[in-house]
């Protein structure tokens, strides 16, 4: 599945557009690598997302086509969240 999609899906952000604009930034890496919107991401897969003052590492559980609201965080684990490092 596009990472965009699952971001979407997963609901860890809102719109798929938005999505890709955070991926383009490089604000989001799967297993350590920088990713683009178009990426695979696969059952297993660490991501890290960079929003504003907050990282959040996940990992990927579960891909499903379609969720309901209530499903959505059974896609995911978060792992880490910590806040960004100011230099």
């Amino acid at each position: 599945m596009r990472l965009d999609k699952f971001l979407k899906i997963s609901r860890l952000i809102k719109r798929r557009t938005l999505a890709k604009e955070v991926a383009d930034q490089g604000r989001i890496s799967i297993n350590g690598a920088q990713s683009k919107a178009a990426s695979n991401v696969a059952v297993g897969d660490e991501l890290t997302i960079q929003f504003g003052q907050k990282v959040l590492t996940i990992e990927v559980k579960s891909l499903k086509e379609n969720v309901t609201k209530n499903e959505a965080t059974t896609l995911y684990e978060i792992k880490k969240e910590e806040p960004v490092n100011q230099s």
